[in-house]
């Protein structure tokens, strides 16, 4: 699988960001060749749709205080937070655990990071049509068949760091289904499916960064992941998630109590 590196000029609210990135492959002679997955950061299309607010002039609720006081946060961000979220689990120090379109992240996906001192930047609306919007304008452009990937970061229980995460994709099975199938050892898989969106979510947030790289997307190359021919390919959003009642880690922190907790002596 090849990587490549896709810098931008710092993109602008409102700006329509695909001619930066189709400026940027044609300054570094990337061709587009069918079969190539293109990522896309969610930061970048939350700029373009303008998803921005300023925390000055936010109110904060009474909820929104006594979390922030609660885990060190500023009322007004809190806020955002809180009207942002589908769901709210609790926190720790600077940050809440949330669910965003079904997505467990911390603090509803708004960041404060690499935006403007006094804003912050929410989650994009509808990241699935945009990575279909984009795909389809890719190859009126170019006749190409690509697929396309919205890109964001988060942490992972009792792991430090962030990994990415895919929040929108278009052009591409984002599962592979590996039930029934046999392992090594001639075993029938019961339950494993390979989230393989999320696995390149993660290769391309490597060279995306979360500081001053200014990759703004990332061309990912032979990537062994089909990629249909068909503009009118489902998009299958759902696929990726599971409820909260079938979530392992939800269900172990309502098994998680003091009393249910067996380690080992």
């Amino acid at each position: 699988m090849q990587l490549f590196r896709i810098q931008t000029n710092l993109i602008k609210p409102g700006q329509d960001i695909l001619p930066e990135i189709t400026t940027s492959l044609a300054q570094s002679k990337i061709y587009l060749e069918n079969g190539d997955i293109l990522a896309i950061t969610s930061k970048v299309i939350s700029l373009s749709q303008n998803r921005i607010v300023k925390l000055d002039t936010i109110k904060p609720s009474p909820t929104a205080r006594r979390l922030a006081k609660k885990y060190n946060l500023d009322a007004e961000y809190v806020e955002v937070i809180l009207r942002e979220a589908d769901e709210v689990y609790g926190g720790t120090d600077q940050a809440l655990c949330t669910i965003k379109d079904g997505v467990m992240i911390a603090n509803a996906g708004v960041d404060r990071k690499n935006i403007p001192l006094g804003y912050a930047v929410l989650y994009p609306e509808k990241p699935h049509k945009v990575a279909d919007s984009i795909r389809r304008k890719i190859h009126s452009l170019t006749g190409k068949f690509i697929g396309v990937l919205i890109v964001d970061s988060r942490v992972t229980p009792l792991r430090l760091g962030t990994v990415g995460v895919a929040l929108g994709f278009a052009g591409f099975n984002p599962i592979r289904d590996c039930r029934g199938l046999k392992d090594l050892y001639g075993r029938r898989v019961v339950i494993t499916r390979h989230c393989q969106v999320d696995d390149l979510a993660g290769a391309a947030h490597l060279l995306m960064g979360e500081l001053i790289e200014r990759t703004t997307a990332v061309l990912i190359r032979d990537s062994l992941v089909e990629i249909s021919d068909d503009l009118s390919y489902p998009i299958q959003a759902e696929s990726v998630k599971v409820s909260p009642d079938s979530c392992i880690f939800i269900g172990a922190r309502q098994y998680g109590k003091k009393s249910n907790v067996v380690r080992k002596r």
